[in-house]
């Protein structure tokens, strides 16, 4: 694997939204609403991580210049990501373990 493509893995495992974005997305096309609802996240922050996600040439834009409607898919490097990603869950609080002698 070549260090370019490790970076970017590391960019998305780094935000379990972002490797979730890329999974649900996969080889479909998708709106933000649809992304949004998926991976349980406020549009605003769906339109964040999208673009975060096409900083890295994850994921682009098929009609950039839609006020509505804009429609999203991985481009082959996002694709190629998909291999080692597998979904992310919220952690949830540990407890403290207090330990007595």
């Amino acid at each position: 694997m070549e260090q370019e493509t490790i970076d970017k893995l590391g960019f998305v495992r780094a935000s379990r939204y972002r490797n979730n974005i890329l999974l649900f997305v996969g080889d479909s096309v998708k709106k933000p609403s649809e992304i949004a609802n998926s991976v349980d996240v406020s549009d605003k922050n769906v339109s964040r991580y999208l673009k975060d996600l096409k900083s890295k040439n994850l994921i682009v834009c098929l009609n950039e210049n839609a006020k509505m409607g804009r429609l999203y898919k991985l481009t082959d490097e996002g694709r190629e990501l998909l291999e080692y990603l597998s979904p992310m869950k919220k952690l949830s609080k540990r407890k403290k373990i207090s330990i007595t002698k």
